[in-house]
């Protein structure tokens, strides 16, 4: 916050900070930067919730990321959601309990001509089926 400090509008760039860090914006931090920048605990949570990007808690140590872009959709990116979500028993937006994958989804990956394209740990993967994805998934589990 420090390095922050007098710019105007500096909670985007510090909320990416706090995330890159610590892996997630805590609750811990959200009352410190509230209090830090004279903003509300509602205003610094209305950041964090509103953007996908910024997480609550910490992300399993493998990040899936299913694209639900339109051309995506259109490719089968609904069965990919479906699959993953049966494989591990967890809803997009979760972590398994045991702490190792994290399944998103996005509303575009920029892989439009390949979709429909997942990502794994930042890598874009195209024209993404069920069974290589099980496959990455079950990789991530057993990793």
């Amino acid at each position: 916050m420090a390095a922050q400090r007098g710019r105007r509008g500096p909670l985007l760039e510090i909320l990416h900070a706090v995330q890159a860090e610590l892996g997630h914006v805590p609750d811990e931090a959200i009352a410190q930067l509230a209090r830090e920048l004279n903003l509300s605990r509602a205003d610094v949570h209305g950041v964090v919730s509103f953007y996908h990007d910024f997480r609550r808690e910490p992300a399993g140590r493998t990040t899936v990321r299913i694209c639900r872009a339109e051309a995506c959709q259109a490719l089968g990116a609904d069965a990919l959601v479906t699959h993953a979500h049966e494989r591990l028993g967890i809803p997009p937006g979760r972590t398994t309990a045991d702490g190792a994958v994290t399944v998103e989804q996005v509303f575009c990956l920029g892989n439009c001509a390949l979709g429909p394209s997942v990502q794994v740990d930042g890598e874009t993967l195209g024209r993404m089926t069920a069974e290589r994805l099980g496959t990455l998934l079950d990789e991530a589990v057993s990793a």
